[in-house]
């Protein structure tokens, strides 16, 4: 016989399908809902999340998350339109802008290669890139895919795929994280390092 109420042990139950949120911690935060957010806080939440689903699209362009048929970057005048960012999810845009260093553009490719999970080129956006290529004129290509299996196996189709382009084609570096001692990397990341040396 269940000890916990029905109704938070289905708000558990839903919360373990977040990433990162496991039984124990689906629990905690059930409490902190529980004992320290009122009604109109908790509907509050309920209704930014519902508006979350319904107002949120993706860019026709890049794939980006936005509003409207076209996200923020790719109105943006201002931003350089012949270099163009390929990432594997629209997260990753975020992580580069808050940077603030790119002024390029994007394209979103929905997801990376993994041959376990049954993504491959056909799941991805590249038709919409190469589409892109064709109509514009674009400088440089960056692969900005993770540095797991599933992203250098990405990188490694997209160089293959674009390269015939014409374009120039760079991959972001890889290797030592900022404010980090050598003897706490693993080897593979003491190699990319090395291999993304530059000059002094």
């Amino acid at each position: 016989m269940p000890t916990a109420p029905i109704a938070f042990q289905g708000l558990i139950d839903k919360l373990t399908k977040f990433p990162g949120i496991g039984p124990r911690s689906a629990e905690r935060i059930a409490h902190f809902i529980l004992n320290n957010l009122s009604l109109a806080e908790i509907k509050s939440l309920s209704a930014a999340m519902v508006k979350l689903k319904e107002s949120i699209r993706f860019c026709s362009v890049c794939h980006n998350i936005s509003e409207e048929e076209l996200c923020n970057i790719c109105k943006d005048t201002q931003r350089d339109s012949g270099i163009i960012c390929i990432v594997e999810e629209p997260k990753d845009v975020i992580a580069i802008e808050k940077a603030g260093v790119f002024r390029g553009l994007y394209h979103v490719l929905m997801g990376s290669f993994s041959p376990l999970e049954g993504r491959g080129p056909d799941d991805l956006t590249l038709n919409e890139l190469i589409n892109r290529l064709n109509k514009n004129s674009v400088r440089e290509l960056i692969i900005a895919t993770g540095s797991d299996t599933e992203g250098e196996t990405t990188a490694l189709y997209l160089a293959k795929l674009l390269k015939p382009k014409g374009v120039k084609l760079t991959r972001i570096g890889m290797g030592m994280p900022l404010g980090s001692n050598i003897d706490y990397l693993d080897s593979g990341t003491i190699i990319k390092a090395l291999e993304a040396r530059t000059d002094l």
